[in-house]
């Protein structure tokens, strides 16, 4: 059944085991490696809650004890740096525990994004919700969710975050057919395919880590057979909702995205997300671009 209430929370799925960093992510999870001085996670959290949905459920995985205690208070440190009046990083550290309502259900057997996304249901109830991939960190700049949610304000349904990519790397993303609406950047999706082929993939517009999903999305997940990999699809999900009347939670619409993105779940973009952030920093881009400059012309 659709639902008409607003976006209030977020949900994110942390329950992958990050092999393409090991052995770095032998102990640590993937989402607390560092970009600059704060764990990847934490630029999702923050650009959660600067859209409004400041109730957060975590889908977690055995050995992310340390992503809880990152958003959880550190009394011993608080105190050690309130005793040396060192009250910049105090409240550097006060705000990852302040940032919203946090709350973490483990998801057990990793089956796949579309499973994690089911796994959600209990807390998020029968109201629309945002999902967001730690993978995918979005310029503070550039913010997309405030565009997605006037998107299902208007259309109802579920609405999901598009990036044009050169169709030679759409097979790394899910793939979607759409048709233009009277609105610049939106559109509506007819289709959805995971990892296509490049010559069978119906356009260029690949699904990112972001969606708004009507509560309709649970009841055709339990319906959903493992897909691509074993594992339960959200794009295969989404395809059906994309055939449903509105009515019942149907419809899918597009918001295609021309901002800042980078991606911390491969190492080389990893690595460039870190110089990307840094060099825009008051604090450090000045020495970096410099010394960038001179390291560049030493190559």
């Amino acid at each position: 059944m659709s639902s008409d209430a607003g976006v209030r929370k977020a949900v994110i799925p942390a329950a992958g085991l990050g092999t393409r960093f090991l052995p770095a992510t032998k102990a640590t999870p993937k989402e607390m490696l560092p970009v600059v001085d704060k764990p990847a996670i934490q630029y999702v959290v923050e650009e959660a809650v600067a859209a409004g949905l400041e109730d957060v459920l975590f889908i977690t995985g055995r050995s992310k004890r340390p992503l809880e205690d990152h958003f959880d208070r550190n009394l011993e440190l608080e105190q050690v740096l309130a005793a040396k009046g060192d009250h910049e990083r105090l409240a550097t550290v006060n705000a990852s525990s302040d940032l919203a309502r946090i709350h973490y259900v483990r998801q057990g057997d990793p089956l796949g994004l579309g499973h994690a996304v089911l796994v959600a249901e209990n807390h998020v109830g029968g109201e629309p919700f945002a999902v967001l991939l730690g993978d995918d960190l979005i310029d503070p700049r550039d913010p997309v969710l405030p565009a997605m949610v006037k998107v299902r304000e208007r259309f109802g349904g579920s609405v999901v975050c598009l990036m044009r990519v050169p169709r030679e790397t759409i097979s790394l993303y899910g793939c979607v057919a759409v048709q233009p609406t009277d609105e610049d950047d939106v559109v509506q999706v007819t289709d959805l395919v995971e990892k296509p082929d490049p010559a069978d993939a119906p356009s260029d517009y690949a699904v990112i880590g972001r969606y708004l999903l009507d509560p309709a999305v649970f009841e055709v997940l339990r319906s959903t057979p493992p897909g691509r990999g074993g594992e339960i699809q959200l794009t295969d999900a989404l395809r059906v909702l994309a055939t449903m009347p509105a009515s019942d939670g149907g419809g899918v619409h597009g918001v295609v995205f021309h901002g800042r993105r980078y991606d911390t779940g491969d190492r080389l973009s990893y690595l460039q997300a870190v110089i990307m952030l840094a060099v825009e920093r008051d604090d450090l881009g000045p020495d970096l671009r410099a010394w960038l400059t001179e390291f560049a012309a030493q190559l």
